[in-house]
């Protein structure tokens, strides 16, 4: 089964990282142009800002899926759509301390989650995160669904706690 609309646009964006200072990284402001303050909740002006949720809302609004409110907030993510068992595509709601932390399934091991998600450690990467962290996981309705986990190889994929 081919990649949801929304997963291919995340993958085409792997390696984007923020620009370190004081300077923003133009990839990531012009996704904060192009879904706007009114669909983030927020006037995005920094990409020291976190920036998880506004990945996700990037490229779940480039194919047209309506935002939560607030999209901005990674736990904004755990009452849309609908509720789901872990698969490929899936928007990953997980806790962390001082906030939460949103991206997309691609994968799973045995003890952890393989998230392509913006913020993790400052890019667009694939990491892994503990499963006992997520609080949700989320499709867009009407959108059709492949609901079987994909089980990964550990090997390579760093292990992330600290997203911002």
């Amino acid at each position: 089964m081919a990649d949801a609309p929304w997963l291919a646009v995340a993958r085409a964006l792997i390696g984007v990282r923020e620009t370190p200072g004081p300077a923003n990284t133009p990839k990531i402001m012009e996704m904060a142009a192009k879904v706007g303050a009114r669909k983030l909740g927020v006037a995005y002006a920094s990409d020291s800002t976190p920036w998880c949720g506004l990945f996700v809302a990037h490229c779940v609004n480039a194919v047209g899926i309506e935002l939560p409110p607030i999209a901005v907030r990674a736990k904004a993510w755990t009452t849309w759509g609908l509720a789901v068992t872990p698969c490929v595509g899936a928007v990953l709601v997980f806790e962390r301390e001082g906030g939460g932390h949103v991206g997309f399934y691609v994968g799973e091991d045995e003890t952890h989650f393989h998230v392509l998600g913006g913020n993790q450690g400052d890019k667009v990467c694939v990491t892994r995160i503990d499963k006992a962290r997520k609080v949700a996981c989320r499709w867009p309705g009407g959108r059709p669904i492949d609901a079987r986990p994909l089980r990964v190889s550990a090997a390579g994929v760093p292990v992330t706690t600290g997203e911002a």
